[in-house]
């Protein structure tokens, strides 16, 4: 909060009996009207009389003009959208809005509908009101009759909304100009605290858009749009109205179906259909190619007994079947019967070195340790210890060998002494990383020192951090940032700051203190923010000092100066004028100005609400030179009973910049004013914000 300075003025008067001003009704609708356009709580008003008249008029202007505003609104949607889906909460903040939304439709649609805009349904009284004014609005000129008028609205503006074109407001308001000098926004925006300026509504942020599941809510200036999160995949594309529609590719032509297929669409893809078909005896093959069935293979029997089956081309044909003799036996040499082969003896070796015994009708083979007899193959084939004991053998991997097994061990161990077991590698050992290593069990973890982060790119490099380029990079330092190998420092200005124990911050040498000023022995020396002034005074003709010069000047030093007439000087006795005082401040550049800041204030002895025998009393409090950029005001309050002048910071100013406030405090009678005050404050605004 910026440094205030206080006054204590002192007002001359005379206490003179008591009475109270009547305040009329009009003004207590006036301030009504204008609490209702600030959007202030109507049931709870500060009253600014004591009469119960008074404070009932006060609330019902304020509701009246709240509520002509939400109908407005209505008004206005209901002729931009055409629709009132958006208020279907019915909140209280939104009922009267939401009437005369639906009420303007209903007009509309009689207009439409060629009925006559008078209807005599029962609808209300602003119900029907709404409806006759805009079915009367959207009728042809040559079809329209006189126009029904909204309750306190005068006729619509070019823009075809209910706002009133009153002379007095036109050219103030940046969108509509509504009834009693108020101002009102188009849709998508809200009306600003200036009562003036319209800003843009965020609705994704205020839950106010209708995006589906699956979208998301983009705000743009005066309304929104919704953005599908998800894509819509293989096969779709994305319509304009954000839904997934299937993409033809027979018809786009981006199929890839040979010249002897057709194309079919099919939800999300597509289908290659051959051209041509194939006959009985036949199957077509991926490339539309008719190939023969083997019959005599793919169908279980397909001759009688004691037939045989010889396929031909699209068909088979049985024939009789001869002599035959099964596996293991041959025919005798006059071919009559089928006698054992003994295999055993046979030029062919059929067990590969391992002993072989002949059966009837086959054989069978002693296979060696390591290898066991696959009766269906008849060979001896190796016994795959790693797959008939899994996780017995190796604590890791285990590899088969002919006739036997080798253990091994995943990445980050090391096989043990015993050949099945496995250690952790210690992998720090041969320097992995840039830094700092640590050995975890079957791996390791690389570690960076304060200032730098673990590449992304190997996961083992430390890279320097640019303290300075982070998203928070522009708090870390209150002036600036400079990045350094592995850390960063901070700097302020030149000259009139120095760094604070912190290194971030920046703190205002008081050159009063340290007496680095230069200013004479005549000035006195005010500390500013990142600076000083030499400042000197001399009291107006007909006025005194009050004190002597000092060295330094404090933020609540007062110079004043008190009339002091010459013998028999009339005109000097008569100036109301009683003082000239100066005070000083040192304001910074606000960054982000968000509220009006208090940073003088003028404190008087005179009771509030106060009187005298002869009449009311009351002080005005004002700004009368110095205001650069209306960057200040001036308001009365009432503190401790006493009324106060409170001057307020209302708009940021951008330094550096230099300016005297010349203030005002007048003391008010029935009879004129009774006495003036001039305060002067030097105000100092600095170049930066700290």
């Amino acid at each position: 909060m910026a440094p205030c300075v206080v006054l204590l003025c002192s007002l001359f008067g005379v206490l003179l009996g008591q009475g109270v001003e009547q305040i009329s009704i009009e003004d207590c609708c006036k301030d009504g009207q204008k609490r209702g356009n600030d959007n202030e709580e109507c049931a709870s008003l500060p009253l600014i009389s004591g009469s119960n008249t008074c404070r009932i008029v006060q609330e019902q202007c304020c509701v009246t003009v709240l509520e002509d505003n939400m109908c407005t609104t209505g008004i206005n949607m209901a002729k931009g959208q055409g629709a009132c889906e958006s208020l279907f909460t019915n909140t209280c903040e939104t009922k009267t809005t939401k009437m005369c939304c639906d009420c303007c439709l209903l007009g509309k649609a009689t207009q439409e509908q060629g009925l006559p805009c008078d209807h005599n349904l029962s609808v209300g009284y602003q119900c029907g009101l709404v409806s006759r004014a805009c079915c009367v609005d959207g009728a042809p000129d040559n079809q329209t009759t006189a126009k029904t008028e909204l309750p306190n609205k005068d006729e619509t503006n070019d823009n075809g909304d209910n706002s009133v074109l009153s002379d007095q407001c036109k050219g103030k308001c940046a969108h509509n100009c509504v009834g009693n000098d108020t101002c009102s926004c188009f849709k998508g925006y809200k009306l600003k605290p200036d009562g003036k300026s319209c800003e843009d509504i965020n609705e994704c942020l205020l839950g106010a858009s209708n995006c589906r599941g699956g979208e998301r809510c983009i705000n743009t200036e005066g309304s929104f749009r919704c953005q599908r999160e998800v894509s819509c995949g293989t096969g779709y594309e994305l319509t304009d109205n954000n839904n997934c529609k299937d993409i033809d590719e027979c018809e786009s032509g981006i199929h890839n179906c040979g010249p002897e297929f057709e194309c079919q669409n099919t939800q999300g893809s597509f289908r290659c259909l051959p051209k041509v078909k194939c006959g009985a005896g036949f199957i077509q093959d991926a490339l539309g190619n008719c190939i023969d069935i083997n019959e005599c293979v793919s169908q279980t029997s397909p001759c009688h007994r004691g037939q045989i089956c010889i396929n031909t081309v699209g068909s088979y044909i049985c024939q009789r079947n001869s002599v035959n003799c099964g596996r293991g036996y041959h025919l005798n040499e006059e071919g009559t019967r089928c006698v054992d082969i003994d295999e055993c003896k046979g030029p062919e070796r059929v067990c590969a070195g391992h002993g072989c015994i002949n059966l009837i009708g086959s054989y069978r083979c002693e296979c060696e340790t390591g290898y066991i007899f696959n009766s269906i193959s008849r060979v001896c084939e190796d016994i795959n210890e790693c797959r008939h004991y899994p996780g017995r053998l190796c604590a890791h991997k285990c590899e088969n060998t002919l006739g036997s097994y080798q253990c091994s061990c995943t990445t980050g161990f090391k096989l043990a002494a015993d050949g099945r077991n496995c250690d952790d590698l210690n992998e720090c050992e041969s320097n992995p990383c840039s830094q700092e290593c640590a050995n975890v069990y079957g791996s390791y973890q690389c570690y960076c020192r304060r200032g730098y982060q673990l590449s992304d790119i190997d996961g083992m490099t430390c890279e320097d951090i640019d303290e300075c380029a982070l998203p928070t990079g522009g708090h870390i330092c209150s002036y600036r940032c400079h990045n350094t190998p592995g850390s960063f420092h901070c700097s302020c200005p030149v000259s009139g700051y120095t760094l604070a124990p912190n290194g971030r911050s920046c703190q205002d040498i008081d050159e009063c203190v340290t007496g680095t000023h230069t200013c004479t022995v005549n000035q006195s020396c005010f500390n500013v923010q990142g600076g000083f002034r030499c400042l000197s005074f001399e009291c107006p003709n007909n006025y005194r000092r009050v004190g002597e010069t000092v060295v330094r000047l404090e933020r609540s030093d007062t110079i004043r100066c008190i009339k002091s007439c010459q013998p028999n000087d009339v005109a000097c006795v008569l100036d109301p004028m009683h003082s000239v005082s100066h005070s000083f401040i040192s304001l910074p550049t606000f960054r982000e100005f968000t509220k009006p800041e208090e940073i003088v204030f003028l404190r008087t002895t005179v009771p509030a609400y106060g009187s005298y025998h002869l009449g009311s009393y009351d002080v005005k409090f004002d700004i009368l030179e110095g205001n650069v950029e209306n960057a200040f005001d001036i308001i009365k309050r009432v503190e401790n009973g006493m009324y106060v002048g409170v001057v307020r910071q209302v708009k940021s100013l951008i330094g550096p910049l230099t300016t005297v406030l010349k203030l005002s405090t007048r003391n008010l009678t029935t009879q004129g004013d009774s006495g003036q005050n001039i305060i002067n404050v030097h105000v100092f605004v600095s170049e930066f914000w700290f």
